[in-house]
Parts: structure tokens; sequence; C-alpha cells
């Protein structure tokens, strides 16, 4: 018996179909990295100076050169360099592409990763400024050093007056 799948006819179904397949042998994300080592490549010194060296060699050879050797002749206005040129801009277009998406992903990440960060500095330093102002309340009612000694003062001479007072008293009593 057929097995039956729960089919709901009100939902569309997902069904996804590759028209290339890809190579089994590389991953997304190797492919990935290999267009952001391409596309850094391509933003070097180094490339555009053998890039110069290439081209100037190959329009020097197809124009000097005789006839018989060039393989591209300057009469058919360097067809095989316009083509080649091409080719190389139209794959290495959609790998820088590529390389920015991939570090356009990155740096969405890096951000969201800085925002909580500053959520959570700013949530400490909200804390630290509570526990500092009650810190300050709680100083308002202790007693300083100054404080304390003329209160010990105060009491001490109170402590003296009565003292000579009792004398008085018992002074008086005896007579």
């Amino acid at each position: 018996m057929a097995e039956r799948r729960n089919v709901r006819v009100d939902v569309p179904q997902e069904v996804r179909r590759q028209l290339i397949r890809r190579p089994s042998g590389m991953s997304g994300e190797a492919f990935g990295v290999l267009s952001e080592k391409f596309a850094r490549f391509m933003g070097t010194p180094r490339f555009l100076i053998w890039m110069t060296i290439f081209v100037t060699v190959w329009l020097g050879w197809n124009t000097f050169a005789p006839a018989a050797a060039q393989f591209d002749p300057r009469s058919l206005n360097y067809t095989l360099l316009t083509l080649m040129l091409s080719l190389q801009a139209s794959y290495a277009a959609p790998l820088i592409l590529l390389a920015q998406n991939r570090q356009d992903d990155r740096d969405r990440v890096s951000l969201e990763q800085d925002r909580v960060q500053a959520e959570r500095a700013l949530a400490d330093t909200e804390y630290l400024t509570r526990e500092v102002a009650a810190l300050r309340i709680a100083l308002r009612d202790a007693a300083t050093r100054d404080f304390v000694r003329s209160e010990l003062r105060d009491l001490l001479a109170e402590m003296e007056e009565r003292g000579l007072e009792v004398r008085r008293r018992e002074d008086e009593a005896k007579e």
C-alpha cells in the first residue's frame, strides 16, 4: 500500500529543484572563501601591474610582430583580447559581489554583537549608578568622625557637669 502523506490543499508545497547541481567536492562556504580571496587579489596593486604588463605585451606583440606571428591582429581590433577581458570581467563581477555580500553578513553579525555588548554595558552602568546613589544616600545618614568627636565632647561635658552635681548633692547630704 502506498504511504500517504498529510497533504493540504491550502498550503503551497515547497519543492526546491536545482537547475544546476553544485559540484559535490566544494561546499558553499569554500566557494565563498575562494571568491573572497579572488576579490581581495583583484584589488591589489600587484594584480593591476601584472594585468597591465600582460595587456601591454599582448598589444605590443600583436601590433609590432610579423603578421604571420600575430594571433590577434590589430586589423581585427584585438578581438581575442577583448573577448578574454570580457570573460574575465563577467566572472569577476559576480565573485566580487558574492564577496561583498559575505562581508555585509559579517558586518551585520558584528554590528549585532556590538549592539548587545553596548546594551550590556549600559545596563551595568545604570546598575552601578544606582549603587553609587544608594551609597551616597546611606552615607548622608552616617556620622562623620568630626560629628562623633563633637558628640563625645558634649557627652563628656554633660557627664562631668552631672558628676559635679552628684558630688554636691552627696556633700550636702553629708552636712
